[in-house]
């Protein structure tokens, strides 16, 4: 009997998030295998990366996720060490200076509580982005529903009922400018029918490369 392609690909990638795969198919992991899941659940991320010998770490604030992660790591790359995956917020990184070759962080940012939180995030992240490195971030934003929830840089309550921080185009592209990042792409947003719209942010951080 032939395996479905579902269930093939699930065993090579996992629940993998599809704007990060598309990633990985335009090469912007190739040489770059030190990376961070920063809100990394219970690794649906990292399951391709643990498979293909990426140097893997996490953080999650919660704890029973780091335990599902360090147990999937343990089955998947048993070098690894065990506290490569850690709790902790977003905001106070246990990670060295420019020690990430990537970094992935996948709908957590938009929990922020309000802007200087959102911004003390951002700062701690790129900070242990190497030069060079990738920044990947999915996100929540405004961009096509301002009209229904009106202006980015706050939380709000979006149309699908959740409380969420948005940013918008400008919140990003003025960011990227400030960090002297350079975009990966151009900034994506999915609306989801009108009930919430996610945003696809990617830059490098620099070093004279260009990919």
């Amino acid at each position: 009997m032939t395996t479905s392609a579902s269930v093939e690909l699930r065993a090579k990638l996992g629940e993998i998030d599809i704007y990060l795969f598309d990633q990985l198919l335009r090469g912007r992991f190739d040489g770059r295998t030190t990376i961070l899941d920063a809100g990394c659940g219970e690794g649906r991320n990292l399951m391709y990366f643990l498979l293909r010998g990426f140097t893997c770490f996490g953080i999650d604030r919660d704890p029973a996720a780091i335990d599902h992660v360090r147990a999937l790591a343990a089955q998947l790359a048993p070098a690894l060490p065990a506290q490569n995956f850690q709790a902790g917020e977003l905001d106070r990184l246990p990670w060295a200076d420019g020690s990430m070759q990537a970094v992935v962080c996948r709908a957590v940012p938009h929990f922020a509580d309000n802007q200087a939180h959102f911004d003390a995030m951002l700062r701690e992240l790129w900070r242990v982005v190497a030069p060079g490195g990738l920044f990947f971030v999915r996100l929540a934003s405004n961009i096509g529903i301002e009209d229904r929830v009106g202006a980015a840089g706050r939380r709000v309550r979006l149309p699908d009922g959740s409380d969420r921080f948005v940013v918008d185009e400008r919140m990003l592209t003025a960011w990227t400018a400030h960090a002297g990042a350079r975009l990966a792409d151009p900034i994506k947003t999915t609306n989801v029918q009108g009930q919430r719209c996610m945003t696809t942010w990617s830059v490098f951080k620099p070093d004279g490369r260009r990919d």
